[in-house]
């Protein structure tokens, strides 16, 4: 059995495999857990780790997280559909959870019910905003690769061998090529990751594999002082808000909330992106958290990869190489920020690795008012999230706009090739990835006769 891609997805799979006695194959483009750490990127200045070390290894894109565990199959996609109900959902969700647990993931919890949840529900609705409440376990971005180290170890000790810095250039049925060499095995299950949706799709066209685009979620990640967000952080360390935008009626979310964390840059090998992270020992004075715009496209251009990926790259163009940061009052009067203009404003931005400048020149007009709108709303929830001091990085994108199409087993249209993880459009985040990652390892064990 082998297994591309060593983020959640493949690691859950390559678990429930070798349980069940099967021979287990790893594979992943980028370096093993203890080799991901970047300590310039996280004092803000990064030195252009390859995309390999953040983005992709082992542990996947969520090994570099703050490690936010949401569990509910209300969050991370279509879990509930996949799993065959609601209830099968949560089974796979606290399968996940304890496994984090065992492996060292602190016991705290936020819970979904409580005076304060409902009194931030309350608040959100009076605002026009939709407040999710979430069942969330945090483990904090330097505590996530101890755990994640721990549970490589296991499957180790189970027989399953990882074969990190090996980027596949080709899939065929029941084989891989990587590295002038072909590897072999009776089933192939494709975990690549959001870093690796383009090179899925690559794949997915050569084999004749039947997929389909789905939505994208492209915006940007907003930073403001830790006492803004203190409110709705009490409640959820990753609090989740809805809100559609009173122009366009389109659906804008928050994502992946920093509290007292840092602002970090993603390389997606010829564009740049951001994201967020916090530690649990060493915090900042700000929050940071994605503000995303949900982009479909229709007939006759559906191509929501393709299309999300050129507004990254201009982005990054227009960055020279790096990402932009513009405050948000810049923003409001149609003029780029200047370092002497983010300086003035107070608030000292924790990612110093990227350019001052107009994001409007990157980002559609339509997704800059929806941004706009939607900070406003969210500032009749948390005040001051929409002060003119509020500092916008761009582009922040995810890049799971791709969706394989699979039948129950989670086999696509290529007979003994399965998929799992974000990289397939299957979920959204570590725990969703996780759970998709078992349903697929099931899958196998149900063609090979062992469940």
């Amino acid at each position: 059995m082998l297994i591309v891609g060593a983020g959640p997805a493949g690691l859950f799979a390559a678990k429930t495999l070798a349980e069940a006695g099967l021979s287990v194959l790893v594979v992943d483009a980028g370096e093993p857990i203890e080799r991901r750490s970047c300590p310039a990127a996280e004092r803000g200045r990064c030195q252009r780790c390859t995309p390999c070390r953040v983005m992709c290894g082992i542990g996947g894109a969520g090994g570099m997280s703050s490690g936010t565990l949401n569990l509910s199959p209300q969050i991370g996609g279509e879990l509930s559909v996949l799993a065959g109900g609601e209830r099968r959902a949560w089974e796979l969700i606290g399968e996940v959870d304890g496994t984090f647990l065992r492996h060292g993931a602190p016991q705290e919890l936020k819970e979904a019910g409580g005076r304060e949840v409902k009194w931030l529900e309350e608040k959100a609705r009076r605002a026009g905003v939709r407040f999710i409440p979430i069942r969330q376990r945090h483990i904090g971005s330097e505590l996530l690769p101890g755990v994640i180290g721990s549970f490589v170890r296991e499957l180790a000790g189970r027989g399953v061998v990882f074969l990190p810095r090996l980027r596949i250039e080709r899939i065929g049925k029941g084989w891989v090529s990587a590295g002038g060499r072909r590897l072999r095995a009776r089933y192939l299950l494709l975990a690549p990751g959001r870093f690796g949706a383009e090179w899925l799709l690559s794949q997915a066209q050569a084999l004749g594999m039947r997929y389909e685009y789905g939505p994208i979620d492209i915006g940007v990640r907003v930073e403001t002082p830790a006492r803004v967000l203190e409110p709705a952080v009490r409640v959820s360390w990753d609090p989740k808000f809805h809100i559609v935008t009173d122009t366009f009626r389109d659906f804008v979310r928050t994502f992946c909330c920093n509290y007292r964390g840092f602002v970090l840059e993603e390389r997606y090998g010829d564009f740049a992106g951001v994201n967020g992270q916090s530690l649990r020992a060493r915090k900042s004075n700000n929050a940071n958290f994605a503000l995303l715009v949900r982009v479909e496209l229709t007939h006759p251009v559906t191509n929501t990869l393709a299309y999300g990926s050129s507004i990254a790259r201009l982005a990054t163009a227009i960055g020279g190489g790096f990402p932009l940061l513009q405050r948000l009052g810049d923003l409001r009067r149609g003029r780029r920020s200047t370092w002497e203009r983010i300086r003035s404003g107070g608030l000292k931005p924790t990612l110093l690795s990227v350019t001052p400048g107009d994001i409007s020149m990157a980002l559609p007009g339509r997704m800059v008012t929806d941004l706009l709108e939607a900070l406003e709303k969210l500032d009749r929830v948390l005040p001051g999230v929409a002060s003119d001091q509020t500092l916008l990085y761009a582009p922040e994108l995810k890049l799971y706009a791709l969706r394989v199409v699979v039948d129950e087993n989670m086999q696509t249209s290529v007979p003994g090739i399965f998929v799992a993880g974000d990289g397939a459009g299957l979920s959204r985040g570590i725990v969703g990835a996780a759970a998709t990652g078992i349903l697929a390892a099931r899958g196998i064990l149900r063609k090979e006769g062992v469940e």
